[in-house]
């Protein structure tokens, strides 16, 4: 399979995972620091007996030595997830998965700054176009009350963009990273927990669910991708999480969004619609390979 292809296959996979990752998280029903602990407790005991495994079967593989880059990924990861929760505890879905919809545009500027990867024009007015987006979004949050939950949410997005870049700049092997670096929510989970830790999670089964298949299989998908894609192009993936995840919720809690948050979204959607025809258009970007 061509290196792109395969790279698509990827990401794709790893952004449709990605999606049932808010749902799963609410059909649990507990709070913040213990649904973080659950999940993050969980993915990292499955991320430390796959490591274990690939260790026995294959100890020169790649992936278990990531170095330097797979440190500074990790902890981009690990900080993501608990700044990802901490917007699905704060403020609605839709402002979450919208906002983290800006990752490609993040790595777009990343990339630009840290790997030379120079930005269209078109990406450019994307940017812009994005930009506002967001801006709709958060509006509406100063109004609902939950800004802290749209600003962890935007964190979220420098969060994934700066480990999307780091995997590219690096061409490492990284992608039994952000499973290994669920450790930091956890630890962090653990110690805010109150009386009771787990056995306050009604629904747990969910949030196991989540944490040892959701998350394991959308991280592995997404870390990985950016060997064979630019940033832009694997940050755009997210985008499928966008367009899901509310949909999923609409149709489990019927939840509801509110105008601003749903022009916002239209926004952000369009222009990266637009902006990946464009590229189609114009000539696939191509991206450097190490084998």
């Amino acid at each position: 399979m061509r290196h792109h292809s395969k790279g698509l296959l990827l990401t794709i996979t790893g952004g449709v995972a990605l999606s049932f990752d808010v749902p799963l998280v609410r059909l649990g029903g507990g709070d913040l620091w213990e649904t973080l602990a659950l999940r993050s407790v969980s993915t990292f005991a499955l991320g430390l007996i796959v490591w274990i495994v690939v260790w026995r079967l294959h100890p020169a593989d790649r992936a278990l030595k990531p170095g330097r880059a797979g440190l500074l990924a990790g902890l981009c990861y690990g900080l993501s997830t608990i700044t990802f929760l901490g917007g699905v505890f704060n403020t609605a879905t839709a402002n979450v998965v919208f906002i983290v919809a800006f990752t490609p545009m993040l790595a777009a500027v990343f990339g630009w700054l840290f790997l030379r990867e120079q930005p269209s024009r078109a990406t450019w007015v994307t940017m812009v176009l994005m930009v506002f987006g967001v801006g709709l979004i958060v509006s509406g949050g100063l109004s609902a009350g939950d800004m802290l939950g749209n600003m962890s949410a935007l964190a979220t997005a420098l969060l994934l963009a700066g480990a999307i870049i780091i995997g590219r700049r690096s061409k490492a092997d990284i992608g039994l990273v952000p499973l290994v670096a669920t450790i930091i929510p956890a630890i962090v989970g653990l110690s805010m927990m109150e009386p009771g830790g787990f056995t306050t999670v009604p629904s747990s089964f969910w949030v196991l669910v989540d944490g040892l298949v959701t998350l394991p299989l959308a991280f592995w998908c997404l870390a990985t991708g950016p060997k064979y894609l630019t940033g832009a192009e694997v940050g755009m993936c997210y985008l499928l999480e966008t367009v899901l995840a509310p949909i999923w919720v609409w149709m489990i809690f019927g939840e509801e969004m509110h105008a601003r948050t749903l022009l916002g979204g239209a926004i952000l959607i369009l222009s990266l619609v637009g902006h990946a025809a464009w590229q189609v258009r114009r000539g696939r970007p191509k991206a450097t390979v190490e084998t």
